[in-house]
């Protein structure tokens, strides 16, 4: 398995992320996502699934992911 290549973390402002515990966890819950989704796909291609198919299906699941924080114009 390749090791996945680990982001230079941004803020809002585009500056690195300085602080060593958050750059610490963002990575840690990066390879475990990345690991997660290694598995999915080796499950996937063992029952028969289409590779191209569930390559799009992760793609649109990060497409579709939330940001809880972000701030909703008042109506």
């Amino acid at each position: 398995m390749s090791k996945l290549p680990l982001p230079t973390w941004l803020t809002k402002g585009g500056e690195p992320v300085s602080c060593l515990d958050k750059i610490k966890v963002l990575n840690e819950n990066l390879e475990e996502i990345r690991q997660l989704a290694q598995d999915a796909l080796e499950d996937a291609v063992l029952m028969g699934c289409d590779e191209v198919q569930f390559r799009r299906v992760m793609r649109e699941l990060a497409a579709s992911l939330e940001n809880p924080y972000r701030k909703k114009p008042k109506p």
